[in-house]
């Protein structure tokens, strides 16, 4: 890899011809993953690829004045110095503000690199190309600002903040709330079962309790996790999504346990069941919210299998 100072002005003409390319090619890239869903910011980023491709003409003109027709092949990876970025087409799904956050460092870097690169050329005309493409990629911010407001209008804003919604509730909401219920709803039976099996030590059912709720959330991370890549769904990335699954289903199992503390088993009892009441509605009320269930049926099914659930954990404990 060679440092940035030991280029020549043909080495530097040549990776700004190759850099614009692949700077075009991200922002085509772009546009084409966000075509479907934000088909607005879509042509912003076409219109971007658009400017690349003009600038590299005119690097591309440059360079055949001055070194011929051959123009060899430089990239960014082989000088010491730019941004290694992870290739588009492995980031899957894109999100609306990964995108724009990148292409801001792009086009920063990329006019750091020409104005870096216009101090060390001695060729005037050179020299001045490349201060006029920097001046162009400052540009680009009141470009993408032009393009922002002929592209993205109030419906389109409002189409792409839907989208944006739905996506949020497929990558983080249903895997959070999976988590959650199966935290909140399985580890009943055990932890009332020893509760009412303990004969008054409280550090039995809280054990138990802990037990299952760490138990059931490494269960349910791994599953999440295991369950699909994201490719194909567009559920995002399968690590995280069993990240979110595992902690709210352990935190699910950890907020009845905790009252199990209180040396008075009676009163831990009391409290642990008005903790579960409050989770379950708390389902029931991000359904309704996410999930767009009516808020009485949501209750209904979650609150009925979360009391037959603590039923049977008190009629195991008790017998």
């Amino acid at each position: 890899m060679r440092s940035f100072n030991s280029l020549t002005a043909r080495d530097v003409l040549a990776l700004a011809i190759h850099q614009e390319e692949e700077d075009g090619r991200i922002y085509g890239d772009f546009a084409e993953a966000l075509r479907e869903q934000y088909p607005a910011t879509a042509e912003v980023f076409i219109g971007m690829q658009k400017e690349e491709a003009d600038h590299r003409h005119r690097l591309a003109e440059m360079y055949r004045q001055k070194f011929g027709e051959h123009i060899p092949l430089i990239r960014k990876q082989d000088v010491k110095g730019f941004v290694h970025r992870r290739p588009v087409w492995m980031i899957r799904p894109l999100g609306l503000d990964t995108v724009r956050r990148t292409a801001e460092s792009m086009e920063a870097e990329t006019r750091n690199f020409y104005l870096r690169a216009a101090e060390r050329t001695s060729d005037m005309a050179i020299r001045q190309l490349l201060i006029d493409l920097a001046e162009a990629e400052r540009g680009h911010i009141h470009a993408a600002e032009k393009l922002t407001e002929e592209h993205l209008t109030p419906a389109a804003v409002h189409e792409e903040d839907e989208a944006k919604r739905r996506l949020f509730v497929l990558q983080v909401v249903q895997p959070g709330l999976a988590g959650l219920m199966d935290g909140s709803v399985s580890t009943l039976a055990p932890l009332f079962a020893a509760a009412f099996a303990s004969h008054g030590d409280h550090w039995f059912p809280f054990k138990v309790g802990l037990a299952a709720a760490a138990g059931a959330g490494i269960s349910m991370g791994f599953a999440e996790a295991l369950s699909d890549d994201g490719t194909l769904t567009g559920r995002g990335h399968p690590y995280i999504r069993g990240v979110v699954c595992g902690l709210m289903t352990t935190l699910g199992g950890i907020g009845h346990t905790l009252p199990y503390l209180i040396r008075d088993l009676r009163i831990a009892n009391i409290i642990a069941a008005v903790v579960v009441l409050i989770e379950l509605l708390s389902i029931s009320y991000i359904r309704k919210r996410y999930m767009d269930t009516p808020l009485i049926s949501a209750t209904i099914q979650v609150v009925v299998g979360g009391i037959l659930v603590f039923l049977t954990g008190i009629l195991i404990g008790v017998s």
